[in-house]
């Protein structure tokens, strides 16, 4: 009909949300949950302190026990409305979310969407432990990986495969059976010795980070009752009481800055 407005496409942001402390969120991320009209949050895993800056007028809904229709459902409504949605993510929504296939969907039905990354539960148990995955001429690499289970684990792609090549693990998903977990890594020819951080609920008020071996990884698992919101960080690299220091700062290493 001649004269008629045409409604303005909405938006579907995809934003990290990071491990749990709200000040660990972009400043790209926090800015767009204040702007958003709607907001879908993971509530079991996102404390509800993370939506606290949305506007007013915002509507906020916990995604924690609805399905992928459901959930795909209210993201479409909202951006066939014209509004801007957050569908807010724990972690990075790239790394053991369901991200992907709520992005397929929206692709399908031509909805603008994308995606703003999250500080992962790696990254956030490395700091709060103060280590590194990366070590001169030790560690030079870091794969991120779980334990098979339920989800299958395609074949060349267990534990024990990345633990023959030595460099560092962070293992997500797999506290529910740590004497499994071991058994990978011993499989994989580490050493008993090899040093093990296990983190707990990072970043929250509750956090708790427990250091200890391959040799004592299932034992402390058990005594320390850590399971949910787990992360294992193996670190290999840390090992070594004097690792050699990084050549970038070297006197005679040259670059494009140091002549």
């Amino acid at each position: 009909m001649t004269g008629e407005k045409t409604r303005p496409a909405g938006m579907v942001w995809f934003v990290g949300a990071g491990p749990g402390d709200p000040e660990l969120i972009t400043v790209k991320g926090r800015r767009l949950l204040a702007e958003a009209d709607f907001i879908l949050y993971a509530g079991s895993l996102i404390p509800r302190a993370m939506v606290a800056g949305a506007k007013p007028a915002a509507r906020i809904a916990d995604s924690s026990s609805l399905t992928l229709e459901e959930t795909h459902a209210l993201l479409s409504a909202s951006a066939h409305a014209g509004e801007t949605a957050v569908r807010l993510h724990t972690g990075d929504g790239g790394l053991y979310g369901a991200m992907r296939e709520q992005k397929l969907l929206l692709d399908a039905l031509g909805v603008p969407n994308a995606v703003v990354p999250g500080v992962s539960a790696a990254f956030a148990a490395a700091a709060a432990a103060g280590v590194s995955f990366t070590v001169p001429e030790t560690t030079q690499s870091l794969v991120m990986t779980r334990l098979h289970g339920r989800t299958p684990v395609p074949e060349g792609q267990r534990i024990r495969d990345y633990a023959r090549q030595g460099g560092s693990l962070a293992i997500y998903l797999s506290a529910g059976d740590p004497d499994a977990l071991a058994g990978e890594l011993r499989a994989g020819g580490l050493p008993e010795k090899t040093p093990v951080v296990v983190a707990a609920r990072v970043s929250w008020p509750e956090e708790r980070i427990v250091r200890t071996t391959l040799a004592d990884l299932a034992r402390t698992m058990d005594c320390e009752d850590l399971s949910r919101q787990t992360i294992i960080l193996v670190l290999p690299g840390e090992g070594p009481a004097h690792s050699p220091p990084s050549r970038l700062y070297a006197k005679d290493f040259q670059h494009g800055y140091r002549k």
